[in-house]
């Protein structure tokens, strides 16, 4: 039995955490966009309506949730898991709530008040909303999530593939969350799935739409006589679309806004993804960067523990 306080064991513990962070970027190297609890993907199904999701079904979908005292954790907005510590969300969510103290993400989860063996909960390092946010008409409405301690991924808890340039028109779309089923109703607790269309930037901006409200960084979705809609509780949820030769999801937009929940010509509006890749890459690279340097000053102390030892 080695003693824990021993050099040898000294040296166990920093090959141990150099192991763990080298094995997190492995992770963030994994295939995304797929779902492995779930057998095939069904093209021929048609969502007139939300509907529950199978669980697993939505493996990068997270809860945000938000410590009330005396309470506890209420879920405020959805998220997206992206790597194995960093997710997007929108950047309205955060409202009042701008120290990432408050914060939990909860992943796995299927009904939002029981969780499962693989249900995973993550504390907040830090929240970055994107520098050029304009609350006033949801401009660049995006954030990121970076998490304490990485997740591993698992059948239910997977990351989903960033935007291709350009996305092809062979592709169905679906929105998903834990939020209102209509207007004035309450949130669900079941994770609800739909069908979307994405409507062209001119019919989004009719007069009789959105009247030029909805700018180049944005993108209506839904069903032109409503009736299928993102509502209150799922901004910052994905809209994901899957290509057909392909068969993995892509993150194709974040969950904003919209005029009231399932109106007619008033679909919902969502973060257009592909204009924030420099953004989205910009971060994780400088990420990549602290973590490589951290190995680094790892191999250094290993490297100065073995030359001790061998004096």
């Amino acid at each position: 039995m080695i003693n824990r306080s021993s050099p040898l064991a000294v040296i166990s513990i920093f090959s141990l955490a150099l192991f763990c962070a080298a094995s997190s970027l492995a992770r963030d190297g994994n295939e995304c966009g797929t779902r492995p609890a779930i057998d095939e993907i069904d093209y021929n199904n048609r969502i007139v309506g939300g509907r529950n999701a199978l669980p697993g079904s939505w493996p990068w979908q997270v809860s945000l949730q938000v410590k009330q005292f005396g309470v506890g954790y209420h879920h405020v907005c959805g998220g997206v898991v992206i790597t194995s510590n960093t997710l997007l969300t929108a950047a309205h969510c955060i409202k009042k709530w701008k120290n990432p103290e408050y914060w939990r993400a909860v992943f796995g989860l299927h009904h939002l008040y029981r969780h499962q063996y693989y249900t995973t909960e993550r504390h907040i390092k830090a929240i970055i909303i994107h520098s050029h946010f304009k609350r006033k008409t949801y401009e660049n409405d995006i954030a990121l999530f970076q998490l304490q301690d990485p997740i591993t991924f698992n059948d239910y808890i997977q990351p989903i593939c960033l935007p291709p340039s350009p996305l092809g028109n062979d592709t169905i779309c679906y929105i998903t969350g834990w939020g209102r089923s209509h207007e004035k109703g309450e949130k669900k607790k079941l994770l609800q799935e739909a069908q979307v269309h994405i409507f062209p930037q001119h019919i989004c901006n009719r007069y009789d739409w959105y009247g030029g409200a909805v700018t180049k960084n944005m993108f209506c979705a839904g069903s032109e006589n409503g009736g299928v809609d993102s509502c209150q509780g799922d901004s910052g949820g994905p809209l994901m679309c899957c290509i057909r030769n392909v068969t993995k999801y892509y993150l194709i937009g974040i969950t904003s806004f919209g005029r009231g929940c399932g109106r007619p010509q008033n679909p919902g509006i969502y973060v257009r993804l592909a204009n924030y890749r420099n953004w989205l890459e910009s971060f994780l690279k400088n990420r990549s960067n602290t973590i490589n340097n951290h190995n680094g000053l790892i191999l250094l102390i290993i490297r100065w523990m073995t030359f001790r030892i061998s004096l």
